[in-house]
């Protein structure tokens, strides 16, 4: 039986030597690379089953964990483990909580990263084991549950303002009225609990960075 695995990084030379290490390492793998978010995005909307999604933070137009929640609220049903070249405990701890099936830093070797993967394909979940990840403080925490109120077009509204886009850019980026974004915008602000589409911005991004308590 085929398993689909999908790698989503900006940089070539990753993908390609992270493809061949899992390859030759899970039996009957069809890996799939691509190298952004939207590019997944559309992935995604064809009709074929996905396995198991490998995500970067740090690419174009995804700010913090932005691309991880949008994925979460999009498609649930698909693991995600987080690939990045952070190995901070809180920045792990936040993947989690927003719905990570594991965390592998880049600075892992290659049987590590072929041991979580196959760990998480079993239905597990992993972090690195010699990272101890702690707890979130309440603060953090009352953000965390904020941003996972957002549906997924509001959560690609928020990547686009990140981006310093207008709401007309956003409206046709999304192929919808400008009317629409302005609802969107909105809602987020009311859903954060913040006055200002920098602080929205402000929130996500250092939840993504591993920073201390964020007030909003």
């Amino acid at each position: 039986m085929t398993t689909r695995i999908v790698i989503v990084d900006d940089h070539p030379l990753f993908r390609g030597a992270l493809a061949e290490a899992l390859g030759s390492a899970i039996a009957a793998a069809d890996i799939v690379e691509t190298g952004s978010l939207d590019e997944l995005v559309a992935l995604l909307a064809r009709p074929a089953t996905i396995d198991l999604i490998l995500l970067d933070l740090a690419m174009p137009g995804v700010q913090g964990l932005s691309g991880l929640l949008y994925l979460r609220a999009e498609h649930p049903e698909i693991p995600v483990v987080v690939v990045s070249a952070s190995d901070d405990a809180s920045t792990i701890r936040r993947a989690i909580e927003f719905g990570a099936s594991g965390y592998v830093p880049k600075s892992q070797p290659v049987d590590r990263i072929r041991h979580a993967v196959r760990h998480v394909l079993g239905g597990g979940l992993w972090t690195p084991p010699e990272i101890e990840i702690g707890q979130t403080d309440a603060v953090t925490g009352n953000v965390v549950a904020r941003l996972s109120t957002l549906t997924p077009q509001q959560i690609r509204v928020l990547m686009m303002l990140g981006e310093g886009l207008l709401n007309k850019q956003i409206a046709y980026r999304l192929s919808v009225s400008e009317a629409t974004i302005k609802a969107h915008v909105s809602a987020i602000l009311q859903k954060l609990g913040v006055d200002s589409r920098t602080q929205a911005v402000i929130a996500i991004n250092k939840l993504g960075r591993g920073e201390g308590a964020v007030v909003v």
